[in-house]
């Protein structure tokens, strides 16, 4: 299903060929734990780019495997190529229309910092999870 979104200030628009069943998810390395996305991973193929990629900034450090894409005027990430596996993008799924952060009731977190699967050879493992309970209805 294609699900188009954009940065904080629309600068840059975006369009994803979502998967069947989204599995929207957070990360504990230093860099995701930093910003905060919530990432849902799709082949690089799955992302277009519709405007502002002149406003796009990229930031990558250490093994510089992972590019982490974010808006240079409102500086929000929208995407990054994933050190994990290199052949997909982790979006930031909250830069997506119908798509909100307290949607999920309780959310995966993925180990990158204490067991990355490119430092340990293993599969991801799920450090564990985050939960939203609604106060109000």
């Amino acid at each position: 299903m294609r699900r188009e979104g954009a940065c904080h200030c629309g600068g840059v628009r975006i369009a994803v060929e979502m998967p069947s069943d989204p599995r929207p998810h957070y990360c504990n390395c230093s860099m995701c734990a930093m910003k905060g996305s919530l990432a849902i991973d799709v082949p690089i193929a799955a992302l277009t780019v519709l405007e502002g990629s002149e406003l796009l900034a990229c930031y990558s450090f250490n093994t510089n495997v992972a590019q982490h894409w974010f808006c240079r005027s409102c500086g929000i990430h929208l995407f990054q190529r994933l050190r994990s596996d290199p052949g997909k993008y982790g979006v930031n799924a909250v830069c997506f229309d119908g798509f909100g952060r307290y949607d999920f009731d309780a959310l995966c977190v993925h180990d990158g910092r204490d067991a990355h699967p490119k430092d340990t050879g293993l599969p991801t493992r799920i450090a564990g999870v985050m939960r939203y309970e609604r106060l109000t209805k």
